[in-house]
């Protein structure tokens, strides 16, 4: 797959979160490099339809995709969920998480790669992210579970952030940043390296998720995003 083949890659990567195939190839021509399904009127994780995950997957051309499976309540549910998901296409699907190591009964299905979803809110705590990579996850993320205006770094502090991401890399899982994220943040997270950063909020008209997403934000985020890559890395 051309985004994990290196965990450690320096070029910090553009997440846009959207809604349906339209939203995917408009996302994927303003220059996201992973576009991510889910549905933003139904909180942090809400899943789409599995028909509407394929149609994202088509409409991404090629390009790397994810899709949100959702917030299982237990093992078993969450082995469903990303189940349900396995044959749409996606290269990677995602599921919260509660706070702590992974649920013991925990296995995760055949398909594609499984990033683990943590939240701001819980203080995910980086000594966990062993037991992830043992678990068969191929990346971890912070994301934040309330949308009431609060960003990742209204939860975080960016020393926790930075032990999070080395972690990361120090366990060959991929990373990533989200939660209420905008513009200005990325020189603010970027020398972190995460693997990318997330967007959906930030990047829509009046910086309110469940409306349109908006070109000319998406093609800044992803100019911001190069300009930083051409800073060093955070170690």
């Amino acid at each position: 797959m051309p985004f994990s083949a290196a965990p450690d890659q320096p070029r910090v990567r553009l997440l846009v979160s959207v809604r349906d195939a339209a939203e995917a190839a408009l996302a994927r021509a303003e220059g996201a490099d992973l576009v991510d399904a889910k549905d933003p009127d139904r909180g942090a994780l809400g899943g789409l339809p599995v028909e509407a995950v394929r149609a994202i997957a088509a409409a991404a051309a090629g390009g790397l995709t994810s899709a949100v499976a959702g917030e299982p309540g237990d093992a078993a549910e969450a082995a469903a969920m990303l189940g349900a998901l396995a044959g749409t296409g996606v290269d990677f699907l995602k599921i919260a998480l509660p706070a702590g190591p992974p649920p013991a009964d925990l296995a995760l299905p055949p398909g594609p790669p499984v990033i683990a979803v943590l939240f701001a809110e819980d203080r995910p705590d980086p000594a966990i992210l062993p037991a992830l990579a043992a678990a068969g996850f191929r990346g971890a993320m912070i994301d934040t579970r309330g949308k009431d205006g609060r960003r990742l770094t209204d939860h975080l502090a960016l020393d926790h952030l930075a032990a999070f991401t080395a972690a990361c890399r120090r366990f060959g899982l991929l990373s990533g940043l989200a939660g209420s994220l905008r513009l200005d943040d990325v020189p603010v997270l970027a020398p972190l390296a995460p693997g990318y950063l997330g967007f959906r909020g930030g990047l829509c008209a009046g910086h309110d998720r469940r409306t349109a997403l908006d070109a000319r934000r998406i093609a800044e985020a992803a100019r911001r995003l190069a300009t930083a890559a051409a800073r060093p890395a955070a170690a």
